[in-house]
């Protein structure tokens, strides 16, 4: 199928298609655990993410940027009081645009093409990327709006991190690098345009190396194959036991040990 703004997040391109979120979905992240059988329900149609007020403030960001927001408010009117303004939980999200538009560098790098969609073969598969900010022939930028640039994360056996490796950002980075250099032929520097969600806004644009990203695609490239096997039905998913989906669907045959609460810490 030919990928388009009004069906780019379709169940049909989602099944034809790899994208980063889907990749997360059934491989996760240092900071999300993979669900295989929630990534094949979200595909089957049967279960989707609910949308917080976090994200929802998140997207509001995004639209406007993409310029789609009269779209956004049309299918998020819940958000918004009888007036037309944003709801108190969502009024920060009209706090970071001020912010980031006061910042001459933020904008700058936001200033390219707006939500570019390519396509590639990669690992015998095909994949989608949709480019919150495409500079041609200079950059690839991507719009995030966090809980808080700084924040420092903890994970076992990996030490402290960064949001943008305990969240995959950098496998973004990698896959979306890779598929527009198969397109253009131009490996092209990856940007991370950030701002906080904090009580006085925090902004960065955000560099991630070549050398990052190469390490990155290559462990993109050693999990894609079992995802397409799953998409195809030749392997069961594996539950995680821990997500929303695995507790409403989960069926109970036998007692647990105390002990198995904790799962792995």
């Amino acid at each position: 199928m030919i990928l388009t703004n009004e069906n780019y997040f379709s169940l049909e391109a989602s099944r034809e298609y790899l994208s980063v979120s889907q990749y997360k979905d059934f491989v996760g992240t240092l900071g999300k655990v993979a669900c295989e059988a929630q990534a094949i329900a979200k595909l089957n149609g049967e279960w989707d993410i609910e949308k917080s007020p976090a994200l929802l403030v998140g997207s509001y960001v995004d639209s406007h940027f993409e310029g789609t927001l009269d779209l956004f408010k049309a299918q998020n009117s819940g958000i918004f009081t009888k007036q037309g303004g944003l709801k108190a939980d969502y009024r920060k999200a009209e706090e970071i645009i001020n912010r980031i538009e006061r910042d001459e560098y933020f904008m700058k790098s936001m200033s390219g093409e707006k939500q570019v969609i390519m396509t590639a073969d990669l690992f015998d598969a095909k994949w989608k990327i949709k480019i919150d900010s495409y500079l041609k022939n200079r950059c690839i930028v991507d719009l995030k709006v966090m809980k808080s640039l700084k924040e420092i994360k903890h994970i076992k056996d990996y030490g402290y991190m960064d949001f943008v490796q305990y969240w995959g950002y950098d496998i973004q980075g990698a896959i979306y690098q890779e598929v527009v250099y198969q397109n253009t032929g131009e490996r092209l520097p990856f940007y991370i345009a950030a701002a906080s969600k904090e009580k006085e806004t925090d902004i960065e644009i955000i560099y991630i190396d070549d050398q990052h990203l190469k390490e990155k695609l290559i462990e993109v490239e050693s999990n894609t194959h079992k995802i397409l096997s799953l998409k195809n039905g030749e392997y069961e998913p594996i539950w995680c036991c821990t997500c929303d989906y695995c507790k409403r669907t989960k069926v109970l045959t036998k007692p647990i040990h105390f002990s198995e609460l904790l799962g792995e810490i």
